[in-house]
């Protein structure tokens, strides 16, 4: 058994170097329309455990994923173990700041789900959105996910959906996922116009 485990481990790892993705619950939502290169999704209600980090956004996508590992993986009042889930989301927030955010698992109520132990992580409530989304591979850096969301917003202007909220990046695999084969999105919430 101990050997099925760990071949089955080594061939999660290898295919998420080369974006396979298995086994991850990811927040259902969906497909209102296709416009244009993008998606129209229609969320539901979410829960998140969110934290929010100072300073570029790379370091702060690496300290918020630490934190949030942490509650996830036993860092709680309950000692409990939740599974990951993708993507992580991140958001700019007003003071130089980002928020980062992991979904927890649809199983989970806010009102079953444990207290985390570092007061910087919270459980949050994301209620029904409707959310323009531009999917991309390769690089996730600052310039460029800043590039993909003015090719978002620019986008949208030509359709007849208008952006009612401040842009997101979703991230889909780990870091050492090949560029190429890397699910990235931007996305904003929408109304129509």
């Amino acid at each position: 058994m101990r050997v099925v485990n760990m071949v089955t481990g080594a061939a999660k790892g290898v295919g998420s170097a080369v974006g396979i993705r298995t086994g991850t619950e990811e927040p259902r939502y969906e497909v209102h329309a296709t416009t244009h290169g993008l998606e129209v999704r229609r969320y539901g209600r979410r829960i998140a455990a969110e934290t929010t980090v100072h300073g570029d956004e790379e370091r702060a996508r690496d300290v918020g994923f630490r934190r949030l590992a942490g509650y996830i993986f036993g860092s709680n009042r309950g000692k409990s173990t939740i599974a990951m889930t993708a993507p992580v989301s991140q958001a700019g927030a007003s003071d130089d700041s980002s928020v980062i955010r992991f979904f927890m698992p649809a199983k989970w109520a806010m009102e079953d789900l444990p207290d985390p132990e570092d007061r910087s992580v919270e459980l949050v409530e994301i209620h029904d959105e409707t959310m323009a989304v531009l999917q991309f591979s390769g690089d996730r850096s600052r310039a460029a996910v800043a590039e993909r969301t003015a090719e978002l917003l620019r986008t949208l202007e030509a359709t007849e959906w208008l952006a009612t909220g401040p842009p997101v990046a979703w991230f889909y695999d780990p870091p050492w996922t090949v560029p190429f084969r890397r699910r990235n999105e931007v996305a904003v919430p929408v109304a129509a116009r």
